[in-house]
């Protein structure tokens, strides 16, 4: 894990950015991510993770198909289980996915606000530390007891073996 990458900080400042949550899947092995970091809200989480909505959410559909960034608003015609209605309903009315596939790994993320779309800079700032975030967590180390403490602090969920 690269020494230059403060983990709490950079999921602080995306907190910043999507006020109403974000999923970060770092290092996507088939349908596993080696890093999971949730924000959403636990009744979203909780919905999402019961109805099986991963192999339904068109977000991940398209992470797993493209790299670069798109807007919610175009996926929202691709949406036939209706995830992002169900989503909006949780206040995630507008969002921005970023999908990355760099040095043989795959990571993908969604953020979401309720009042607006994004803006240019901020999408431009969140793939950044998407792609901060990839880089520091590629060599698979154990976060440090003090990242740890620290992503707990900030209410970020996550998961690592």
């Amino acid at each position: 894990m690269s020494e230059t990458v403060d983990i709490p900080q950079r999921l602080a400042s995306l907190q910043d950015l999507a006020p109403a949550g974000f999923a970060i899947a770092l290092h996507v092995r088939f349908t596993s991510p080696l890093y999971l970091f949730q924000t959403y809200p636990d009744a979203w989480l909780a919905e999402y993770s019961r109805d099986g909505l991963v192999m339904r959410d068109p977000t991940v559909a398209w992470a797993f198909a493209h790299p670069g960034t798109i807007d919610w608003a175009p996926l929202a015609a691709q949406d036939d289980s209706g995830v992002m209605a169900r989503a909006a309903a949780h206040g995630l009315r507008h969002g921005v996915t970023v999908s990355l596939h760099r040095d043989g790994s795959r990571s993908m993320a969604s953020f979401a606000r309720g009042d607006r779309p994004f803006d240019d800079e901020e999408v431009a700032r969140i793939e950044e530390a998407v792609g901060a975030l990839h880089d520091a967590t590629a060599s698979a180390q154990p976060l440090t007891p003090q990242a740890r403490e620290a992503i707990r602090r900030l209410s970020v969920a996550f998961t690592h073996p």
